[in-house]
């Protein structure tokens, strides 16, 4: 190969998803070549010695500006919204957790952010959908805060940030004016909680209001959506059908549904159908709640479905490291996917799956398309899965931007 083929960045003996062993060519941060690329300069190179190189992972659900505040809010929100079926979680967000944001300051919130961020990034995880708080307790300072991390971290973690209406729009007279506002400042997603409301006409013209003004935007749309114990909440399916009235198929996303897990099976099927025609995708955190979306449903009918990370030590889930490998781990467990099949299943949704559920182009280890992947410890998927360890090498646009390496030794007694 010349000069002029060079590469700049070669990962040697990468072994794919799908078991084959090659070479990855990387040039001016995407793909150039894979597999056997035979003699090939290169100004830098990795040897990943045949373990496992997956694409970037993908968070489609991350509240950003509330990260490590549960020292703040107390446990009565977490215990309201992940007790008893879920029936006390409006109760838990309107009134627990909402107290919080009185307190809300960007001289804390963004050294917060900055550390969910910084954990994100070692653990390959380059693609955040953020939700920020933009209501009349919290103002637009959760949305500062987060805007300028999001310019800090340029170049290492895609953020798109929506503009999130959590204590509802006609519960909260006001917040509709400040998420305009928000997308003003930069915003890139319009928010939405529907079933918050008091009403299902309520929660429709909620949800008519988002879609109506993501379409004069020009913007996506992302909605938590029937996120409690009753399934007689239909807020998936106003989504659906307002993205087709206004223009938006495929451009939105429903977090969580976890009452559609609670719909009868002719509900759901009339769902999925609507959902397919209006190109919605979907993202689940079956480890911040005892309920959770019918994943395998939706998966079986191929729709669009992620995981997301959802919190990190706030008033919905104790725990969190920004790592969707600990995610997938999780799921396997509380979604029973454990076979080799559900195993590969779980890694496309935090990765290529999970691309598709957030709009991103080219997401996936091929040629031509953005060179952005992990090498991990292992060669095995279920050892990778099993560890949930930061990946050995974090590469965004065929840059090499963490590095993480364990050692760990044994001492026996007697031994020198």
């Amino acid at each position: 190969m010349s000069g002029a083929d060079a590469m700049d960045l070669v990962v040697d003996d990468a072994r794919l998803a799908d078991g084959r062993v090659v070479s990855l060519g990387i040039r001016d941060g995407r793909y150039a070549a894979i597999g056997d690329l035979g003699p090939v300069e290169a100004a830098a190179r990795i040897d990943a010695g045949g373990r496992l190189v997956t694409e970037t992972f993908v968070n489609g659900h991350m509240h950003l500006d509330k990260v490590f505040t549960l020292p703040l809010a107390g446990d009565g929100a977490l215990a309201a919204y992940t007790g008893d079926a879920m029936g006390a979680a409006q109760r838990s967000i309107t009134e627990d957790a909402s107290a919080v944001k009185k307190h809300y300051d960007r001289a804390w919130i963004v050294p917060n952010v900055r550390r969910a961020l910084d954990q994100a990034v070692l653990n390959g995880v380059l693609h955040v959908q953020a939700f920020v708080d933009v209501d009349t307790t919290a103002g637009l300072e959760g949305m500062a805060a987060v805007l300028a991390a999001r310019e800090e971290y340029r170049g290492l973690v895609d953020l798109q940030v929506v503009a999130f209406p959590q204590d509802g729009l006609l519960r909260d007279e006001g917040a509709a004016d400040l998420c305009e506002e928000a997308l003003r400042l930069g915003a890139d997603v319009v928010g939405g909680i529907p079933w918050i409301e008091a009403t299902d006409r309520d929660a429709a013209a909620h949800v008519e209001w988002a879609c109506a003004l993501a379409a004069r935007a020009g913007k996506r749309v992302a909605m938590l959506v029937d996120d409690a114990g009753d399934p007689s909440l239909r807020t998936t399916a106003m989504l659906a059908e307002a993205m087709l009235d206004h223009g938006l198929a495929g451009r939105g996303v429903a977090c969580h549904g976890r009452a559609i897990g609670q719909y009868p099976l002719p509900t759901v099927l009339r769902l999925v159908d609507l959902a397919r025609k209006a190109g919605l995708g979907f993202v689940s955190d079956p480890h911040t709640g005892p309920l959770h979306l019918p994943v395998r449903q939706f998966l079986d009918d191929d729709l669009p479905v992620g995981l997301g990370q959802d919190d990190i030590e706030d008033a919905y889930y104790p725990f969190g490291r920004h790592n969707m490998l600990e995610v997938a781990f999780l799921a396997a467990h509380l979604l029973d996917f454990r076979n080799d099949a559900d195993q590969a299943r779980l890694l496309d949704m935090i990765t290529v799956r999970a691309g598709r559920v957030l709009g991103l182009n080219g997401h996936a280890i091929a040629e031509g398309n953005p060179a952005n992947l992990c090498v991990h410890h292992d060669d095995r998927l279920v050892d990778v899965l099993r560890e949930h360890a930061r990946p050995r090498w974090v590469v965004r646009e065929g840059v090499v931007v963490a590095e993480s390496e364990v050692t760990t030794r044994i001492v026996r007694s007697g031994a020198a």
